[in-house]
């Protein structure tokens, strides 16, 4: 049987990385929302982070790689950057950042699904079942509270922004392998300045926000998006589609953290149990069934690999 790859020592500090990273923008988000649209906080984020990408990527010379796949190329940019980011600016109006990060903590579970309709044979065992029933109880228990604070509308949008996340893995590591990561993420970048541009032109702010709103597009921009974009693309390429998505169990608690230490966001009993009922899920039922692989994969997680990739 074939054995099961270790992950790296580069490997987990990608994973380590991506998972704080990501964590932030939900803070971040929250703040430039009191001072921008959605169309302009969007647009900010991807224009920057392209125009700090491209000109690098177009000095590599890869760009013209990508022509042959650049059908995958758009699709991925819809998945992860487009929509999501459209979705989760304008749910976070309405919600906290800390249950939009919890909501976001699903793509795991979502990534299930995705990956059976993408072709996945590893079958879904009772402990997989258990997980999925686990994960999806831990976000019904958010819902209640979190439509009645902001409405059903901005939760459907978080959990339309965690489909999206779902997806992005798959497409990245089955039709992008390969392929330059920092011409991809500067490429996606690109695409998604352009289908901003008017939107963000027509509800641009008559007054130049605060401080605050300022920093907090800069910072999403360069360090959330083209830094982070890019550690991501490395992490499915170094530990793959599943493992990548497991960044997300970080995410949420760096988010929650965020929310109730710097926004002063409740920290709820609700909350908790619904971020552990949530977590457990996940890590049920991204479970390998194939026994002497997932246990091979846990022996070998446990402790990190020493070679250096």
């Amino acid at each position: 049987m074939e054995r099961v790859s270790a992950v790296s020592r580069q490997g987990w500090v990608l994973f380590i990385a991506v998972g704080v990273i990501w964590g932030v923008p939900f803070l971040l988000i929250k703040v430039a929302d009191g001072g921008v649209s959605v169309w302009v906080l969007v647009f900010t984020r991807v224009f920057i982070g392209s125009l700090l990408l491209l000109p690098a990527a177009m000095r590599r010379g890869h760009l013209r790689a990508l022509r042959p796949r650049w059908r995958w190329v758009v699709a991925l940019s819809v998945v992860e950057v487009i929509v999501p980011w459209l979705l989760l600016s304008a749910a976070e109006r309405r919600l906290s950042s800390s249950l939009s990060g919890l909501l976001l903590a699903v793509v795991p579970i979502i990534g299930v699904g995705v990956a059976r309709l993408a072709g996945d044979r590893d079958r879904l065992t009772a402990i997989r079942w258990t997980g999925l029933a686990v994960g999806l109880g831990g976000v019904a228990l958010l819902m209640g509270p979190a439509a009645a604070g902001g409405g059903t509308a901005a939760v459907l949008e978080a959990l339309g922004t965690a489909v999206c996340y779902a997806i992005g893995p798959v497409i990245a590591a089955r039709k992008l392998a390969g392929a330059d990561d920092l011409s991809v993420t500067a490429a996606s970048l690109g695409l998604a300045s352009v289908v901003y541009a008017v939107p963000a032109a027509l509800t641009w702010p008559q007054a130049i926000p605060a401080v605050r709103v300022l920093g907090a597009l800069l910072a999403l921009a360069v360090v959330c998006t083209a830094l982070a974009f890019l550690l991501y693309l490395r992490l499915i390429a170094e530990a793959g589609p599943v493992r990548a998505e497991v960044v997300t169990y970080v995410n949420p608690a760096v988010a929650v953290a965020l929310g109730v230490i710097v926004l002063g966001e409740p920290l709820t009993p609700l909350i908790v149990i619904s971020f552990g009922l949530i977590l457990a899920g996940s890590v049920l039922a991204t479970r390998s069934s194939n026994r002497p692989a997932a246990a091979s994969v846990q022996a070998e997680e446990a402790i990190p690999a020493t070679r250096d990739d």
